[in-house]
Order: C-alpha cells, then structure tokens, then sequence
C-alpha cells in the first residue's frame, strides 16, 4: 500500500521517497507494485520519482519532506515505535499522516511532541489508491485548523482525492458501515435463506453496487485481513448490538485457518480452475465443509424484470417489494444496515451527505444509506428492520428515522446529495439551477455561467449518434453568439465510447451507403466546426474516450483531461479506420512533432498508434501517444474536471483568434505508404495479422499518406478527410467488417476475422 501511495504522489508529479524495513526490502516492494494489476502507475516514467530507502539511514531525510505517511502494518505498537523516529527527524512545520484503516489516530500519537500533534491527522487511503478516490481524513484532537486545511488541500488538489473529514472512531465511517452491511450478508448466507453466489447477484450491479458484490470483494479485500478488521471492531465498538453482529462468523475463521485467504491465496469464497479443454471455471466454497464445488445460477431469484429497470433507485424499491427470497433477503440485511447507519451517524461524520459520500467514494455504492433510505421511505425501512432484529431496534427508532415515521412522504433530503463543494460537479449545479439552453436525448446545452457554454452527451455510454453531433454544432454557434468559451464535456462514467455502431451497422446491412456517407460528413463537419470556432472551445475527456470522443478531443483547441482518461483510436478493432478528422489530425501532429526533421518516424508511430487501436491508460500515458498534447492540461481530481476546463477556457478566451485554415499540407504519397504498406506485408506474412487487418493497414497507409501521389506533394484538409471517408466506405461495405461490428456489440470483445 505504501509504494502505490508513493506512485499516487509520483504520477502528481512530487518526489517521493519510499521508506522500509531496509532498502531492500523497499526496492522489493516496488517491484510488487510494478507488477500489480490494474496498474498503481499513471505511466511507466512514475517510478523514476520515487527513491527507495531504509527507516535505519534515510529517516532524517525523511524529516526534510513536506510530508510524511506512515502506511506500515496495523500494529499499534510497531506503528508508534516508528512515529518516535519520525517525531525526532522532522521539521516543525512537517505534515506526519497515518494510513491506518482503523487504529485510533490520537492513540498513535500519544508521547509524541506538541508540534508533531498539531502537524498529526489520519489520512485513510482507499485500495487501490489510485482508483477510488475517497480518502478519509481524521484529526487528531491537538490538529491545528491550519493544518486540516494544508492536508485537505494537497489530498483534493495535488493528489486529486475526493476527502471527507470523519471522526476518531473505530473504523471511522466506510469500514464501520460496510462490514456492518457485510455481517448482514453473511449472517444470512450462514443461515441457508441465499447461497454465496445468490447473495453476489443481489449484492451488485442490481442493488447499485459494484460487479465484485460482496464476496468477490472479501477475496479481493483478503479474507485474513477482513477477519482481522471486523475482530477488532467487534472489541472497540461502544454499540453491543454491533459488536456482537461484527464478530467473524466461525466460517470465516476457519477458511483463514486452512489458508483460504482470498484472491492472493489462489482460493477464498471462490477459486478459479482451469479444466483439462484449457478453459477456466468458476468454483464457490462450501462453508460446511469448506470444500469447492461448480458456482451455480442465480436465476431461480426471479431478477430478470428488475434488472431491467435503468435506476439504482428504481432497483433497490422494487427488490425492497420484492414477496420472494429476494425481497427477503435485501429487506433481512439492508433494513438493519440502514438502521443501525442512522443510529451512529452523529458519532462519525458532521452531516449524513458525508457519510453518503464516503459510501460512494469508497465503495461504489450507487446510494448511500441515507440516500437509499430516502428512496425506500422511512416506514418501510423500519418496519422491515424490526421483523429483522429485534435486538437491534429494541430501544426505538434513532432520532433520523423517528422525524420520518410520522408522514410516509418526509425523506431527510428535499434534494439530492449535493456536490461536496461549490466548484466540484459544476454541470450538476447548473443543470439544476435550470441552465440548460437546448435539449435533445442524447445531448444538451448547459450554460456553466461566466460566459461559458457545454455540451453536454447523456446517451448510453455517451455514443456519438446524430443528437450529439447536432448539439455540437449547435453549441460552437451559440456560443459564438452569446459566449466566451465552450466546453464539451460530461459528469458521467465516461466522456464518449465513439460512434453509435448499431446505427452504422444497420445502415450497412440495408447497403445504404448515401446513410453512412452522411453520417461520416456530419461528425467530420462537426469536429471542424470545433476546430475552427471563433471562441475557444474545451475537450473535457475523462473514463472510456474513444473512437469518435477522442477525435472531439483532437480538434478542440485544447483539452482538460482527467488523469484516468482512456483515450484511443479503435476503429480497426471493428474493421474500419477513424474517419471523424481522427486519422487526419494524427497526421498532422507527427508533421507537427517532426519540425524539420524527417517526419517518417513520427508518421509511422501515428499509424501504429491507430492500426493497433492503442487505448492510453491514463491521460499521462495519452501523452506518449500522441493523443494529448503538451498544451493540454490534466487534472488530478475527477470531480473538479469541468471546473478546471471552465477556468482554462476563461483563461484562453482573452485575446483569442480562431486557428488558421490548413490548406498545404505536405504528405509523402507513395514515398510514405510504401514503408507503411511493407510493415502491414511483413506483419501479415509472420502471421501476425489477418488478411483483413492487412486490408484495414493499406487503407490507413493511404490516408496518412495523403493518397497515391507518385512523390510528394500537398494537400488540403478536406482532401485528407474524403480520404478518410473513401476508406470508411469500402471497409464498411465488406462482410468481414461488417461481421467485426456485429460480434462487438453483441459481446463487447472484437472479433479478428
């Protein structure tokens, strides 16, 4: 945990240096970080920032930081031994956190000094620390008002975490509430009412959960360490109830005691086999015998109609309704949670919303306990949890849902969860604020204020269909006419997964090629329409930006992207070439990063960058590949994206002339598609590739050739877009191509035919 913390810090930019046992010993460690999947790293060139070194010989250079984070094992004793170091090396104005998950934060600090208390909180990190972005951060009861602030600031800011302030109590607030939720569970899995593989379907996706559900995510967690976590709760929690309903469950104890620890062991509540045909099956644990035996279906729960309702909320009351053993199940293991959620709220956090937050932040919950008790109703709620626990509700309902039993339609919000600050989710709070200036289903125009105008995609997985490319056009017009800038950008999973297939992929198979020829002239038309606007406009990429999302993003101005921007070019993967300007404005930036030089090695990265459908993983990562550009800039906080954008295009504004027309291109004809067309040759007679890859290659050579000039020559910008065009039609129209679509929407994977 520590060394993905350090290349959290290192990918921000920040030196850092990585502490162990013994140099070693820290060198090791990196090595398993380097290893980890997903990738703790934003790019390869992070590691570099961090140096390794031992607690024996480097912690006065430790002392010299501007902050240190103790991430070593939840061991009060060996923790506090550590700290005395560190208390004797630092500087006086040196922030020390700790990343215990549960230890007292002012019981590690206990002997230290009145400055060393005062620079001393809990920063809890979640794991993986480069993906979830909730940390929690604990003052101790000596922390300085200034330092909360420093310490919230760098966290926000410079590391780009989502940070709730919660207080100094066991578990603080995501492990207390989740392993409260999750003794629920497996108290109901223990009794026979669902089995393992019942409780993962209904603890998931359909409860607006995360697809590892629960037990998928106990062997991710470590079955050892989660024993661990919820034994120590259940002797440090002031509530009996809880306490009691904490202790591990004796299946628990005894699968760590056979070595049955999770994921890392090979084996937890499942184990993964690989069966004599090669392929991989999928075993569950029996808890009587602690043997495996093939996972089995969950659909005899009856979920089908509910799955298919789109909103968590709308999920969640009708399971909560549900007369089988699936409403009995949520109702015997959400109702107490919930409950019990309301009863030591005031306990953990300042405000309900934060504990709401950290639910989400940290765990992926869709809604938070309040937010679900809001969308199930107070009554309802209660009600269920005292058929569920007597024990439990005995003393009578907490305050929170005691203000509600009186009137079925009072919820503890008259709106919902606000953002956290006033510049984070900025299109949030104008959206509601009624700011929005035009509206289609699949996309909207949103003014943000200032004199800033966006974009906004809300189709299913933000697709690029004939909504979204009539809203942009619409919005470099209004904002030219009304505005100082625009940005296009979301607040959703994703900033774009490309192009709607399915529509391309109908029009094909109807052979409606003036369809698709009008599809292509339209999203061409409108990432030129960007190019060339009068006023600045914003590319705000985030998550999947993809296919036609990234070619938006090319021909912006400039781009604000989110670190975890996952940026690519695909099309070859479903046997067709970019043909949105993509293809053309890669051309361009390796003529651009040529300079002078020769520009074949520059051009020959670009196309391989295309033809092997290369997805950056990270917007650092989109960097080397061309698909970000050092003018653009990067934030580091995912929620504060649209509010940096807003401020970069205010910024851009003054002053702001449209770029110039490009109408001289220089391309190299066959003196570049020749290199090019060789490698697809080579690549195709080692096997390497398919005869349909190699058709897709000589028909991207082509583009970023600039065409089958006999020498080279120049060109206009709309030459290298009926180029793009042209190759979009011919591929289109073969089977093969057309096979490539169909099997990528119906599975998600591509087919290489």
């Amino acid at each position: 945990m520590g060394a993905q913390i350090a290349a959290l810090a290192a990918g921000a930019g920040l030196p850092v240096l990585l502490l162990d046992l013994t140099r070693e010993a820290a060198v090791e460690g990196l090595a398993r970080a380097k290893r980890l999947k997903p990738d703790p790293a934003f790019s390869a060139d992070v590691w570099s920032r961090i140096t390794p070194g031992s607690f024996t010989s480097d912690l006065a250079a430790a002392g010299r930081c501007d902050w240190i984070i103790e991430a070593i094992i939840e061991d009060a004793a060996a923790k506090r031994a550590l700290l005395a170091g560190v208390d004797a090396a630092r500087r006086p104005e040196t922030l020390v956190t700790t990343n215990t998950s549960a230890l007292a934060v002012a019981g590690l600090a206990e002997g230290r000094s009145d400055s060393f208390r005062q620079h001393w909180a809990g920063t809890h990190f979640f794991n993986p620390p480069r993906y979830l972005p909730l940390v929690e951060l604990v003052p101790g009861p000596e922390t300085s008002p200034a330092v909360m602030e420093r310490l919230a600031g760098a966290l926000d800011l410079q590391l780009g975490k989502s940070v709730v302030v919660t207080r100094d109590t066991p578990g603080f607030i995501g492990n207390h509430l989740a392993l409260f939720a999750t003794s629920r569970i497996l108290a109901e899995v223990e009794a026979g009412h669902v089995s393992i593989e019942e409780a993962d379907a209904l603890t998931g996706p359909l409860l607006g959960r995360p697809k590892s559900a629960t037990f998928r995510t106990l062997d991710l967690a470590g079955l050892d360490i989660v024993a661990h976590v919820m034994g120590d709760l259940a002797t440090r929690l002031p509530d009996a109830h809880a306490r009691h309903a904490l202790a591990p469950p004796d299946f628990l104890t005894r699968m760590v005691g056979a070595g049955a620890r999770g994921e890392k062991a090979g084996r937890g509540f499942y184990q993964r086999v690989r069966q004599p045909d090669g392929r991989s099956r999928v075993d569950v644990v029996d808890l009587a015998s602690l043997t495996y035996r093939a996972a089995a279906s969950a659909r005899s729960l009856g979920l089908d109609g509910i799955q298919a309702l789109p909103d968590a909320a709308d999920r969640l009351r009708a399971l909560f309704a549900d007369t089988g053993r699936a409403g009995a199940f949520t109702r015997a293991t959400l109702a107490p949670t919930l409950v019990y959620a309301a009863r030591v709220a005031g306990a953990m956090a300042d405000s309900i919303d934060d504990i709401d937050r950290v639910m989400g932040w940290g765990f992926g919950w869709d809604l938070g306990p309040f937010e679900a008790l809001d969308a199930i109703g107070a009554r309802a709620v209660w009600d269920a949890a005292v058929t569920a626990d007597a024990s439990l509700t005995a003393p009578g309902p907490p305050p929170l849902i005691a203000s509600l039993l009186t009137d079925a339609t009072t919820r503890l919000r008259t709106t919902p969860l606000p953002p956290a600050a006033p510049d984070l989710q900025i299109l949030r709070t104008a959206r509601g604020a009624h700011a929005t200036v035009a509206s289609m289903p699949g996309a909207s125009l949103i003014d943000l204020g200032d004199g800033v105008l966006a974009v906004e995609f809300h189709s299913k997985m933000n697709t690029l269909g004939a909504d979204a490319v009539a809203m942009i056009e619409r919005g470099v017009a209004e904002a030219e006419a009304g505005f100082q800038a625009l940005i296009i950008g979301n607040e959703g999973p994703h900033f774009s997964a490309g192009a709607d297939l399915t529509l391309v992929l109908g029009a094909a198979e109807r052979k409606d090629w003036l369809d698709i020829d009008r599809m292509i002239r339209a999203l061409q038309g409108a990432t030129m329409r960007v190019r060339a606007a009068r006023v600045p406009v914003i590319a705000a990429p985030f998550g999947l930006t993809l296919g036609g999302g990234t070619e938006i993003t090319l021909h912006a101005h400039r781009a604000q992207a989110a670190v975890e921007s996952y940026m690519g070019l695909v099309e070859t993967g479903v046997g067709l070439i970019p043909a949105g300007g993509g293809t053309k404005e890669m051309l361009l930036r390796a003529l651009a990063r040529a300079g002078a030089d020769d520009p074949m090695p520059h051009i020959q990265r670009a196309f391989e960058t295309i033809a092997f459908g290369s997805v950056s993983g990270s917007a650092l990562d989109a960097l080397r590949l061309g698909l970000l550009d050092a003018t653009d800039r990067i934030s580091m906080n995912r929620e504060r994206l649209l509010h940096d954008a807003k401020a970069f295009a205010l910024g851009l504004a003054r002053g702001y002339t449209a770029p110039p027309q490009r109408t001289a291109i220089p391309v190299g004809g066959d003196t570049v598609y020749a290199p090019l067309a060789l490698g697809v040759h080579l690549a195709w007679r080692a096997g390497r590739i398919s005869d349909h890859d190699a058709v897709i290659g000589r028909a991207l050579a082509e583009v970023m050739a600039g065409g089958r000039a006999p020498h080279a020559t120049t060109v206009t910008e709309s030459h290298l877009l009926d180029l793009e065009r042209e190759a979009f039609l011919r591929l289109v129209s073969t089977p093969l191509t057309q096979a490539r679509i169909r099997h990528t929407l119906s599975t998600g994977k591509p087919l290489r035919n």
